[in-house]
């Protein structure tokens, strides 16, 4: 099995909220009727919307949501249907093929799947508690692959444990673009907060009405971050949630 990222974009004069809504209701039901299993899509909807001051930008327009899917192989010659279901989904798509790596499961606020066959409007479905940061970044042009990996799977996942209230957290190693105009990205993570985390920084690193621990936490991410990431090239946006 491979997995699958997409980043998919509204139509015009579509918001972002009217985009989540229509890929929610109409979505899980076309990926389902080409062979998608154990899909997951990230909308930005009016649940997130206090969390405008965590987004990051690279790409204009930027990306509504986000949709992560498995399938038996993500080569162009078995990907048809599911390519001709994006396309109607979106004014564009860009996918890569990723290897995850599940740093920390939630196991403390999970969602129950929703059946994307049986579903046929937003109303029944369960929306994970909180919220779901997602992050598409590149890594530092001027460091080698192999330094910028070492460097944020052995010494920036335990910053990002250690300093957050994150209570899931996935990492995504890009393999390859799957689409022509993929943005070079090198990774795709997800962390999911508690929903105050949106506005109020204390409460996103774990440190509420503990303002040295805060300035502490924050202090060392950043400077983790610094290590690898390439902030001219990272696209950030604070998500809803949805597993079906």
């Amino acid at each position: 099995m491979e997995k699958v990222i997409v980043a998919l974009w509204a139509f015009v004069d579509e918001t972002h909220a009217q985009c989540g809504a229509r890929l929610l209701q109409s979505l899980p039901a076309a990926l389902a009727q080409v062979g998608i299993k154990s899909l997951r899509i990230n909308v930005r909807d009016e649940d997130v919307a206090a969390g405008a001051g965590l987004v990051q930008r690279w790409q204009e327009p930027q990306q509504a949501a986000i949709v992560q899917f498995w399938m038996p192989s993500a080569n162009a010659m078995f990907r048809s249907g599911v390519d001709a279901v994006l396309t109607a989904h979106g004014a564009k798509f860009a996918a890569w093929l990723v290897c995850e790596s599940t740093v920390i499961a939630n196991t403390d606020h999970p969602a129950v799947p929703v059946s994307p066959g049986q579903q046929s409007n937003i109303a029944g479905i369960t929306r994970t508690w909180g919220f779901a940061q997602a992050s598409l970044i590149a890594f530092r042009p001027d460091l080698p692959r192999s330094h910028a990996m070492a460097h944020w799977h052995s010494h920036h996942t335990r910053v990002a444990i250690e300093t957050q209230s994150n209570f899931e957290y996935v990492q995504n190693i890009i393999v390859r673009p799957l689409t022509d105009d993929a943005p070079a990205y090198d990774a795709f993570v997800e962390e999911c907060f508690p929903i105050e985390a949106l506005d109020q920084p204390e409460v996103f690193f774990d440190a509420a009405g503990q303002p040295e621990k805060f300035s502490a936490n924050l202090a060392t991410m950043m400077d983790s971050c610094a290590g690898f990431i390439d902030f001219t090239r990272i696209d950030v946006i604070p998500t809803s949630q949805y597993d079906f």
